[in-house]
Parts: C-alpha cells; structure tokens; sequence
C-alpha cells in the first residue's frame, strides 16, 4: 500500500508511522514542516520509509506531494484548543481552505481513501449529554473544533460531488510515548514529566474538569482497524469510553509514581468543556472491543519511556 501521512512529525503521526512502517508491504512517505520532525522516526532505519518536507498553507500546490498514493492521512493542525480563538479568520484559512485544496488534489490524483484525525474533544462543545455519540450536535467553543468539523463536512461534499472515500476519527486525549511532555497539549504526559522532575503542575480551575484519556498504542490499533476494515460508518469516535476528572488523574499519578506532587491552581480558562467523555459503541459494533490500557499502566509506560528519552 502507498501511503503519505501529512503531520508525520507531531505525536500521533510518529506513533502511526511507525506502525505502519512494521508492515513491509506499506511505502510510507512521511511528510512534515521541517526535517528535525521528523528524526525520531529517521532513527528507526525503516527501508519503507521515505521522508519529505513541505510549509504547508492555504496556497499550498498538493498536486505533486501526493500525485501516485493510494491512502492519505490528514494530521495537520496550525491550532491546539488551549491556544485557539486568537486568530479566528487565519486559523480558518490556515486549516480549512487548505484542506479544500488537499481534497481537490487527491480527486484529480486518483487517492483512494482519506483519513481524518479529528477531536471528540472539540467538536462536540459543551452542550451534549455524555457519553458522547456521533450523532451528538456538534457545537464547538473553539476555532479549533470549528474547523475539524467543517473539515469533516468538507469531506462528507467531496464523497457526495467525487466519490471520494474517506474515514474520521474524532479521538479523545491521547497520551504517551513521543508527546511532547513540555507542550501545551496531553495533561497524563505532561504532568508525568513533571511529577517525575518535581516541578510545579499548574491545573486551570478547580481540578473537575472531566475527560477520556487513551494510550497511543490503543489510538494507533484504532487508526489501522479503521483505514483497512469494513466498517459501516464514516465516522467513529474513539476513546476509553468513560471520563476522569483532572484531580482522580493527579491521584493515579501520585499513587503510581509514588511521589507527591506539587500542584497549583490557576484560574479556569473558557476553552476547557467541564465533562467530555466518549461513546465508544459504533467502533466496538464494527471492529469489536477496545479493552484500553488502563491509566495506572499507561502512566507507567510513559514515565518510563520519558525517564529513557529525557535521561531522567
């Protein structure tokens, strides 16, 4: 299978290549910004791999970058919920018109299938009763989730027009191996770094807040099952299926790593939705169970896989 991955570089990416990399049979292209993304991956001396880079922007010409792939997975972001709302109209351009011509490419091109990433986080807003289920009204309260479903929706015109195959993933929060552990994104990684370095752990309000956390081995069996198999439906989301608070999480950590940790609270920030868990039943009907790694053992894995990377 001819495969390109777009965002090859940010942690999800990483960890899917290198998944898909196992099967011999796959030629992956592995497409970032700049070539230092990409090294962790270069690494791994995989011979199936092949590496490109490329500022992708809204004037961006795809037409050579994925002309002769069958399967392209889109992870390109230039937002994260945490910093969204601020450029309203570049973030949409940034991300939504891009995509549009990314679409366009690949019907001109012939690609076979498109793969989403999407956000069951940010999609859905702060409105629906959980578990969430796709059907859920979706009512974002961030440009982020804004234009991952005008995205999904893009791709919904360009089946209808083209005949365009496509599959989103509207994941929930993923953690573990390769997340960077001093971004702005991940609260199980970055407050492992931080419990493991005895540094501070800022939590933004009173610690209630409520989300689905999922280890990215789970995340990137997800994708796979997803792209190669029968499923009924275009859209899936995919998580634990149940919800934890900021606080039970700071506790696990605590009792797991049997440290105490250093915590702060600061002031609650309008973009954080107060529950958002999934309903996992529309994979679990077509791909079967999940059965995730638990948070206990997830925290585990990534403490160490950060003690290792970061020579803690």
């Amino acid at each position: 299978m001819k495969i390109i991955i777009l965002g090859a570089g940010g942690f999800i990416g990483t960890n899917l290549v290198l998944k898909l990399a196992k099967k011999k049979s796959n030629e992956i292209t592995a497409v970032d910004k700049k070539i230092q993304y990409l090294e962790i991956l270069k690494r791994q001396n995989f011979n199936n791999i092949k590496y490109e880079t490329a500022s992708i922007s809204e004037n961006y010409d795809f037409g050579n970058l994925i002309s002769g792939y069958e399967i392209v997975y889109h992870l390109l972001s230039t937002t994260v919920p945490a910093t969204s709302n601020t450029q309203i109209p570049d973030e949409l351009a940034s991300n939504v018109i891009m995509t549009s011509k990314l679409l366009d490419a690949c019907v001109k091109t012939g690609v076979k299938k498109v793969i989403f990433i999407s956000s069951g986080g940010a999609v859905y807003g702060k409105e629906g009763k959980c578990p969430l289920k796709e059907e859920t009204l979706t009512n974002p309260i961030t440009t982020y989730g804004i234009q991952k479903i005008t995205i999904e929706k893009l791709l919904y015109l360009y089946r209808y027009m083209y005949g365009l195959d496509y599959r989103v993933i509207r994941f929930a929060n993923p953690y573990g191996p390769y997340q960077r552990p001093n971004g702005i994104l991940g609260a199980v990684t970055t407050f492992t770094y931080k419990a493991i370095k005895g540094e501070e752990i800022n939590v933004f309000g009173n610690g209630t807040v409520i989300r689905d956390y999922i280890y990215i081995d789970d995340v990137v069996k997800g994708i796979v099952n997803i792209t190669d198999g029968k499923g009924k439906y275009r859209t899936y989301n995919f998580g634990c299926g149940y919800g934890t608070s900021i606080n039970e999480l700071l506790d696990i950590i605590e009792k797991t790593l049997k440290t105490k940790l250093n915590i702060v609270y600061k002031q609650g920030r309008k973009v954080d939705v107060p529950v958002n868990y999934l309903d996992i039943s529309r994979y679990e009907e077509d791909f079967g169970k999940i059965s995730p790694v638990n948070l206990i053992e997830g925290i585990k894995l990534t403490a160490e896989f950060l003690k290792k990377e970061y020579d803690l």
